[in-house]
């Protein structure tokens, strides 16, 4: 746990012990535990012990009360590792967010400490099968039932569904609202009551050692005390600002795939010889080297200024988008190039390069795919540039 210091000498005193995290437990296990699908608990543990779990969440609440500088820079060090680590805290820290900044005090002071100390394990349950990007278009329900709410129907795509054990729940409460948003409402919601089942684990291409599945509820009761600040129809503005800090960490991620990838790149094609001199030497792949160091630090940059504003407490949909498409989009080319430049070497299992390129299309669609970043980004430019 990082003791009480400045801001920067925390950050560094952070980024360090997560470096050194990933170096000693992460590396060495990671191409086993990624090909067979295994999520790593006793890395979670690791993770609770560091404090990892209560990045964000304010120290009253147990939490370390970070920026979000640092929260990007510790989900950039993680994924140089293996990203789908950073996916066991993504989500998690999306619900703390919400529960942080629109829950009751008493919502915060039942769940938070938990939260930050890893004992509850958080997630984000919006997407269903019919309603991705379209967050309005949600089907399940909550129904009011006296002091309870009977909550049906199914979530799909959700991270830490089999091992996470609290939610925040994305319902519909009013299916007739106009417009449909302000019939979306938040819970909180906790496994182990009847009519809540966790369906399929979802064999996904890349995002390998974490659990992905669908969440079936069926006639599952909820306590109105759970619903996030005691209002209904408040739930689309409470994610939405959530997701923000989503956008933040899922192009924090696709800075550290690439810059893995990059690094694994520069070292290797100044060891591969090919017509008697380093392929460092040619220059095909200079140009290849050149621009994805270049890109990436554009995507960094981006993306800490996302996070820096973030801090100011302002909105940053424009921001956060523009960091988000970026960096995934940068990420995939990156990726492809480190393939090219290992030649038949990155091609296989044993090489990391490979995993690189299958994790990266996960930035792209992830968090809400990149055809609705441009957008949400189009429709800021044309009201911040209106004539």
């Amino acid at each position: 746990m990082v003791t009480s210091r400045t801001p920067e000498e925390a950050r560094t005193q952070i980024i360090n012990m997560v470096r050194e995290f990933v170096r000693r437990d992460v590396e060495p296990i990671v191409q086993e535990y990624e090909r067979n699908d295994v999520v790593p608990l006793e890395l979670v543990e690791k993770m609770k012990e560091m404090g990892l779990f209560g990045i964000t969440i304010p120290e009253e609440y147990g939490g370390m009360g970070l920026d979000y500088t640092t929260f990007a820079m510790i989900f950039e060090e993680l994924c140089k590792g293996w990203m789908s680590i950073s996916g066991i805290i993504g989500t998690h820290h999306i619900m703390t967010y919400v529960v942080t900044h629109y829950g009751t005090e008493e919502q915060k002071a039942r769940f938070l400490p938990a939260m930050a100390r890893g004992e509850k394990r958080g997630g984000l349950a919006l997407t269903e099968p019919n309603a991705g990007s379209d967050v309005q278009a949600i089907e399940l329900t909550a129904t009011r039932d006296g002091e309870e709410y009977l909550v049906n129907g199914t979530k799909m795509f959700i991270t830490n569904g089999q091992h996470g054990d609290t939610f925040a729940l994305i319902t519909k409460t009013d299916k007739d609202a106009t417009p449909p948003h302000e019939g979306i409402s938040c819970f909180i919601v906790e496994k182990g009551g009847p009519g809540f089942e966790v369906g399929r684990h979802l064999d996904k291409l890349g995002y390998r050692g974490l659990d992905t599945c669908e969440l079936i509820f069926t006639n599952f009761r909820v306590g109105s005390d759970n619903l996030v600040g005691g209002l209904e129809g408040q739930g689309f503005q409470q994610v939405m600002a959530g997701l923000e800090t989503g956008r933040i960490n899922v192009a924090a991620r696709a800075v550290g795939v690439a810059t893995a990838a990059f690094e694994a790149s520069i070292k290797y094609a100044q060891g591969r010889r090919t017509f008697g001199l380093p392929i460092s030497r040619h220059q095909a792949i200079q140009l290849k080297l050149a621009d994805m160091g270049t890109k990436i630090e554009a995507a960094r940059l981006l993306t800490y200024k996302a996070a820096e504003k973030k801090d100011q407490g302002l909105r940053v949909d424009l921001e956060a988008g523009m960091a988000k498409l970026f960096a995934s989009e940068m990420c995939a080319e990156v990726t492809l190039e480190a393939m090219r430049i290992f030649g038949g070497y990155g091609y296989i299992k044993e090489n990391p390069i490979e995993r690189y390129y299958r994790d990266a299309p996960l930035m792209i669609i992830g968090e809400g795919t990149n055809e609705i970043q441009r957008l949400v980004i189009a429709r800021q430019l044309l009201q911040r540039y209106q004539v």
